[in-house]
């Protein structure tokens, strides 16, 4: 007999819990994919993606994954042979340089580990020594999914500026949009890459590339975009078909109309706040139980922390030993160390994530954390103690009446 039974929780960063509300949107007949309501209903997304953007610039759509979108984001600033930078911080960054490689762009990777954030003093470096401007653009990652650092994109945008570099900034928000706060006009990025699955609360199969001016200007030279990939004909649409290059994803659509409602009716600062407040939660828990024993939150600045997903270091082998005892047990399962890999662990076996993304509320994280230290004593892996007190407090912070 196992407690397994009952709602699977998917505790995973990505693809994050679908709330019943989006689930509720998509379960419905097809709609005309020519006028009607499907049309005007794209026209409102799109405007809202921009809010949740905090950005005035156009958004493309694909029917993609993150990985598409990484893909159409450079094939419409790059020719090959084109150089840019790639700040790396983990397994996503480094993700990113392979699909331009793969299109014919070299790529100059500065790798500042799996437990750090960017070091904009080296950015700067780099950028004042690229004396020729061969750089076409700068990719980073805003929240690396693997390794849970959080990058300062405007402090990127700054070095760029002080050595007076041209390259565009390119920023990867797949895991952190409508969780970590983001602002793409007022930080300065000129592409931004995101995903449906995530913070947007919607089944995989939607990508989006928002763009500005100076990544548009660099599309009149581009020559690795394709027909399929070409972002204006996607935002500038002559019939309705073209936003999507073809067939409209439309449940989708249905779906991610719904979650953008969620994060309108929520204020996209609330949301940030109840991402940062449950994240804090868990940090205070998994500092509990560091007091004694194995367990160790991948970055060790909270400051430099996601609040949308949280890399844990527990040694091997206990890492894969927690996440299927949960999983088997209590219907909970935790994310794979997904590229933390070492030495002595080349399989990753010694890590494992916590997505707390989209869709969560202060019951849900603190029942994780009690399936996780209920997997702790079973398995008998020291940790320290109070983590559940430690994590109840930073939920109730303020609400006492």
């Amino acid at each position: 007999m196992t407690l397994s039974q009952g709602r699977h929780y998917l505790a995973i960063p990505g693809p994050s819990v679908v709330p019943d509300r989006v689930l509720q949107a998509m379960h419905r007949p097809a709609p005309n994919i020519y006028e009607g309501e499907l049309v005007e209903l794209t026209e409102t997304v799109i405007q809202d993606l921009k809010s949740v953007g905090r950005t005035q610039h156009d958004v493309a759509i694909y029917i993609a994954n993150g990985h598409g979108a990484w893909e159409a984001a450079i094939a419409n600033t790059h020719s090959r042979g084109d150089r840019v930078l790639v700040l790396a911080t983990g397994l996503f960054g480094l993700g990113w340089a392979e699909i331009a490689r793969r299109l014919g762009v070299e790529c100059r990777i500065v790798d500042f580990g799996r437990s750090s954030d960017i070091d904009v003093t080296q950015v700067e470096a780099e950028l004042a020594a690229d004396g020729t401007r061969e750089f076409k653009s700068v990719l980073m990652v805003h929240t690396d999914t693997s390794t849970g650092v959080r990058n300062d994109v405007a402090a990127v945008r700054a070095a760029l500026d002080r050595t007076g570099h041209p390259a565009i900034l390119m920023v990867d928000c797949i895991a952190s949009l409508a969780c970590d706060r983001f602002e793409m006009d007022a930080w300065g990025a000129d592409v931004m890459v995101a995903g449906s699955q995530k913070g947007l609360m919607t089944p995989p199969g939607m990508a989006f590339v928002y763009f500005g001016p100076r990544a548009d200007g660099s599309r009149d030279r581009a020559d690795c975009v394709s027909a399929y990939w070409d972002w204006r004909p996607r935002v500038k649409p002559k019939e309705f078909y073209q936003h999507f290059g073809g067939t409209a994803p439309t449940h989708h659509l249905f779906g991610l109309r719904a979650a953008l409602d969620m994060i309108v009716d929520e204020g996209i600062e609330n949301v940030w706040a109840r991402h940062e407040r449950l994240a804090r939660a868990i940090w205070e828990a998994f500092d509990a139980w560091a007091t004694d024993g194995p367990m160790r939150l991948n970055i060790d600045c909270p400051g430099k922390r996601s609040c949308a997903v949280t890399s844990v270091r527990i040694g091997a082998p206990h890492g894969v030993r927690l996440r299927r005892w949960l999983t088997d047990n209590l219907g909970v399962t935790l994310g794979i160390g997904l590229g933390m890999d070492e030495p002595d662990d080349p399989e990753g076996k010694g890590f494992f994530r916590l997505g707390h993304m989209g869709h969560v509320n202060a019951h849900m994280i603190l029942g994780l954390l009690g399936t996780i230290e209920a997997g702790l004593v079973t398995l008998g892996i020291p940790h320290g103690k109070d983590a559940l007190a430690a994590a109840a407090r930073i939920c109730a912070e303020g609400e006492a009446s």
